[in-house]
């Protein structure tokens, strides 16, 4: 059995290989420390059978670097084990294609069990969250022109590079700021339009006109 342990902090990489070496002696594990590493160490070795990612990573926005992962190896299933236990969290997740969602605080019982589970084929969540993850009415949202009028001039240049596919990066080097000042307007943008991933930013936006909301920010 391969594993890969996609966490960026290195301790705690450690001690879940100590757990799932427990359990599964036998198991040759993967470790990489970003969803790039993570997606190089994937394409290098086909023999891996499940993936078990944190949703908190540095340089990642919500489900990004899941939703990455899954477009591009869709046949490895994955396990979030994250620090997050919201209810939301974990129905986007597995919305998202997740195949199972641990969080952090659980026992390492609880996680070999996950692990068994999701290698079998099934869906996990640990008991207690499954039901309060069940699906529930969505709460209304604001139209969406009221939470773009929301944005700044600068969030709504950032969003609109958003909807062309750039990259932080990129989108950093055309307006001539850090990364870390993009990154801060990602996550503004995502707040104020209610949403919780990149691609649900296109999503929600891809009918808009951006030429009349960007002269109507100028005006």
């Amino acid at each position: 059995m391969h594993l890969l342990i996609v966490d960026d902090h290195p301790l705690f990489r450690d001690a879940l290989a100590a757990t799932i070496r427990l359990a599964h002696p036998d198991a040759v594990l993967h470790e990489a420390d970003g969803i790039e590493a993570a997606c190089a160490v994937l394409a290098a070795n086909r023999s891996i059978d499940l993936t078990l990612l944190d949703l908190s990573m540095r340089g990642v926005t919500g489900f990004d670097g899941l939703i990455t992962i899954r477009a591009s190896f869709p046949r490895i299933p994955i396990l979030i084990v994250s620090g997050h236990e919201d209810p939301r969290i974990v129905r986007e997740a597995l919305q998202h294609g997740a195949a199972g969602f641990v969080p952090k605080a659980m026992d390492k019982a609880t996680l070999t069990r996950a692990i068994t589970e999701v290698m079998s084929g099934a869906l996990f969540l640990p008991p207690g969250l499954a039901e309060a993850s069940a699906p529930a009415p969505r709460s209304k949202k604001a139209p969406l022109p009221e939470r773009l009028a929301r944005l700044t001039p600068q969030q709504l240049r950032v969003l609109m590079m958003i909807r062309q596919g750039k990259l932080n990066k990129q989108i950093a080097h055309e307006l001539q700021v850090g990364d870390s000042t993009v990154k801060a307007h990602v996550s503004e943008i995502l707040r104020k339009l209610e949403v919780i991933s990149r691609t649900q930013i296109v999503i929600d936006t891809a009918s808009l006109d951006f030429d009349q909301i960007h002269n109507s920010h100028s005006a």
